[in-house]
């Protein structure tokens, strides 16, 4: 009988002589993944090799280990944090409390699909600066908004910040130290205009996805390792919370607080 093949340059299988279920031998991208790359490459390096199906050079490499540093925990403020806390103070299974972390953090507010706007961004405006200035102030959003609801502010940019956060600066900074060239040097170096045509401070998003951009990953490819990389900030929040237990979260603690308070009831009031 022939066999059914998955039709795919990323993976190769030789299965077991005695177990077709499983593999003897796993190729990336030609790769022996378990008898050359094991012990030999970086997580960073093998990340890139399947993203890319190339060996990273060294700058590469280096490059999406920062970018995985910077984004690898966002903090409780995060929407896609907070819900995977809110999970697991509420005992939800693991699972779970990831999967509550993937639906914000999806999302134009400052989750993955705000990266693709901005990654699309430099694809139509690249290093012309009065198109950047004239899409940042007048920026026109997907025409299909039949999954994603319409932007509310200019992607990449933070429309509550007064001015640029402090680690923004700082992840840009270092990520531009790494490959002084391209889209990161380009943004950190026209960062006022920038800002001033959106009328807000860059974020995070806007810097993750000049650096997507270097690496020249895709606007889809950089949507889905922003997803991915943030996730071990929710996981260790959402244990900790968990352990901590409802009592001590913040949001849940002091239970129900009643507006009109009639007290307590009186021994000879009848039920």
């Amino acid at each position: 009988m022939q066999k059914e093949k998955i039709t795919t340059k990323i993976w190769l299988e030789e299965e077991e002589p005695d177990n077709p279920f499983a593999a003897k031998t796993s190729y990336c991208s030609g790769y022996d993944v378990y008898g050359d790359l094991l012990g030999k490459i970086s997580w960073s390096e093998y990340i890139y090799l399947l993203f890319k199906l190339e060996k990273p050079q060294p700058w590469q490499s280096k490059l999406l280990e920062t970018i995985a540093i910077a984004i690898a925990n966002p903090g409780p403020r995060d929407l896609s944090v907070r819900a995977a806390m809110n999970g697991g103070v509420g005992g939800s299974t693991a699972a779970s409390c990831l999967m509550a972390a993937l639906a914000p953090g999806a999302g134009k507010n400052g989750g993955a699909r705000e990266v693709y706007q901005v990654m699309r961004l430099w694809q139509q405006c690249q290093f012309d600066l009065t198109l950047w200035q004239q899409n940042l102030s007048d920026y026109q959003d997907e025409a299909d908004v039949e999954v994603w609801p319409r932007s509310e502010h200019t992607p990449g940019f933070d429309p509550y910040g007064a001015s640029c956060a402090t680690p923004v600066l700082q992840t840009l900074n270092h990520l531009t130290t790494i490959y002084p060239e391209g889209a990161l040097a380009y943004l950190s170096t026209n960062r006022t205009e920038f800002e001033q045509a959106a009328d807000c401070p860059l974020s995070m998003t806007g810097v993750i996805a000049a650096a997507f951009t270097d690496l020249d990953f895709t606007d889809e490819q950089a949507e889905m390792l922003f997803l991915l990389l943030r996730l071990p900030g929710a996981a260790v929040h959402t244990l900790e919370q968990k352990k901590l237990g409802w009592r001590k979260y913040p949001f849940f603690g002091n239970k129900l607080t009643l507006a009109n308070d009639p007290g307590p009831k009186s021994s000879n009031q009848s039920t």
